[in-house]
């Protein structure tokens, strides 16, 4: 690939990048579900709850990442808050998936970890990842808060949430962009608030 076709490639996918943050900002259903989930997370955490998210492949790595900023620090210095990744943990994903069933293993985990208050957020960029739709469910009948965060067209990961957060995009990195850059906002409000006093 010659240095031309790499800034090619580099323009036209940041481009897209840039394409969908004006997308996200021009669509009034995905502002307000992301600012009900910012206050939600605020809400729970408030109330001593905890935050489980969970996903498959990159939305796995995604789900560490987005629990990891919650633990650790975002911007600023402050009282960690508790946040699992139920796609952290290998020896339980295996065991439940080789044991039960692979639909089962963040199921498994939201019955072994959540109470009700808790907040449980699943990614799935097709909306339809078996595992996480089980989890979502589940869940809702432990009385846990619930977020699907989906691609353009939600599922039946749209169905099983209170709350859903559609990124406008069908692109599997995009939807990944979106999920992350919205997580960021989210982890960013529940941080002003904790140093504001407000919980």
């Amino acid at each position: 690939m010659t240095d031309e076709e790499t800034n090619e490639l580099f323009t036209r996918r940041l481009n897209e990048n840039r394409e969908l943050v004006d997308a996200m900002l021009a669509d009034p259903a995905l502002m307000a579900a992301a600012d009900r989930m910012a206050h939600v997370a605020v809400s729970v955490f408030a109330e001593g709850g905890k935050l489980l998210i969970f996903g498959n492949g990159g939305s796995a790595a995604d789900s560490n990442h987005i629990a990891a900023e919650f633990v650790g620090r975002y911007l600023n210095d402050r009282r960690p808050l508790p946040a699992l990744s139920l796609a952290e943990n290998q020896s339980s994903i295996t065991a439940i998936g080789n044991d039960y069933d692979f639909d089962q293993v963040f199921a498994r985990q939201v019955e072994a970890f959540g109470r009700p208050g808790d907040l449980a957020v699943g990614l799935t960029t097709s909306g339809n990842s078996k595992n996480v739709i089980s989890a979502l469910e589940r869940a809702a009948t432990l009385n846990l808060r619930t977020v699907a965060m989906t691609g353009g067209n939600p599922g039946k990961a749209g169905g099983a949430a209170e709350l859903v957060v559609s990124i406008p995009s069908s692109l599997t990195p995009n939807v990944q962009h979106g999920h992350m850059l919205t997580a960021h906002i989210v982890c960013e409000w529940v941080e002003q608030r904790l140093l504001a006093g407000d919980f």
